[in-house]
């Protein structure tokens, strides 16, 4: 073939290959870029670094996100919190969730652990592992027992600790929240939001008309009541209540039963209990707790027709 014909070959194929004139390519929609999400990552696709360890760590503070998230909007958030003493776990891998404004009764036999995460909660005892946040974001394994108290949680033993030389108004002025010692506390001048604030607290403790009595002349159930006034007197967001109606009487059980669902109207409360009577008359969610973690929970029928605590709880 001669090189001329080998050159008009070349210039008609060269020619069909370049746009002519102004001609330009048909318009059309350019092809989407594939969206980031975070660090490179694409919507759909999971995150892959060139270095596998990298990867690893994203995941992590994925994770670690979405637990922050979960917990942000609760008021006591406990999550694989464990405790051992002397190789018996008293807290086992205990997970425990509160919201603000809830009334949570703990149920368990003896030995179950209610003490000891009642401890933890309140910086007495420090778990071995795991995470116990308040309001969110404050972690309490970080704080002692006074701090965690001035952050507004507030316990009640089950032996009640009143000032029994004092009368019950004392008591309660006492324990109002605020710098103050016991003789500054006893003979400062009350300005009326302290005595609106002291009468409150007599009458949702039913105990107006003993507000002069001497503390060591009143019922055990009356004592359990004036101690209750005087954590609400510190104005907690939080109470942790233990057995409260041990030892009282039957009218002063259902009293009790009626005085705690008022205060949860404007606090969170946790109470640790053995009456299932008393319980029900609480009507709230229960938590059944056996050897150190949750065993069963939910309403109280629900909780008591468990089989596992009637193994374990009910049918003893």
């Amino acid at each position: 073939m001669s090189d001329s014909i080998i050159q008009k070959v070349a210039d008609e194929f060269r020619a069909l290959s370049e746009p002519q004139g102004n001609a330009r390519p048909p318009a059309g929609p350019a092809p989407a870029a594939a969206e980031p999400v975070g660090n490179g990552a694409v919507h759909g696709e999971p995150f892959v670094s060139p270095h596998p360890y990298a990867t690893v760590l994203h995941d992590r503070r994925l994770a670690a996100e979405a637990q922050g998230l979960a917990r942000r909007d609760t008021l006591l958030y406990l999550n694989g919190v464990t405790k051992s003493f002397d190789g018996f776990k008293a807290i086992n891998n205990l997970s425990l969730v509160i919201q603000k404004g809830e009334m949570r009764a703990i149920i368990g036999p003896n030995g179950a652990g209610k003490t000891t995460m009642m401890d933890i909660i309140t910086g007495k005892t420090r778990p071995d592992k795991g995470e116990v946040f308040f309001a969110g974001d404050v972690d309490l394994t970080h704080h002692d027992e006074a701090a965690i108290a001035s952050m507004g949680i507030g316990r009640k033993f089950q032996k009640p600790t009143v000032f029994e030389s004092h009368t019950v108004e004392d008591n309660i002025r006492l324990s109002l929240a605020g710098p103050r010692s016991v003789l500054g506390a006893l003979v400062h001048r009350k300005d009326r939001a302290e005595r609106d604030r002291i009468e409150t607290i007599l009458e949702t403790t039913r105990l107006t008309a003993r507000r002069k009595t001497y503390a060591a002349n009143l019922s055990h159930g009356q004592k359990q009541w004036l101690e209750i006034g005087m954590l609400l007197a510190q104005d907690p967001e939080l109470l942790l209540v233990d057995e409260p109606v041990a030892g009282m009487t039957d009218a002063e059980t259902e009293e009790t039963a009626r005085l705690l669902r008022e205060i949860a109207q404007h606090h969170s409360v946790v109470v640790v209990e053995h009456d299932m009577h008393f319980v029900r008359a609480l009507g709230v969610k229960v938590t059944c707790l056996h050897e150190g973690s949750v065993l069963s929970e939910g309403t109280l029928d629900k909780v008591s027709n468990d089989p596992k605590v009637i193994e374990v709880y009910l049918g003893r």
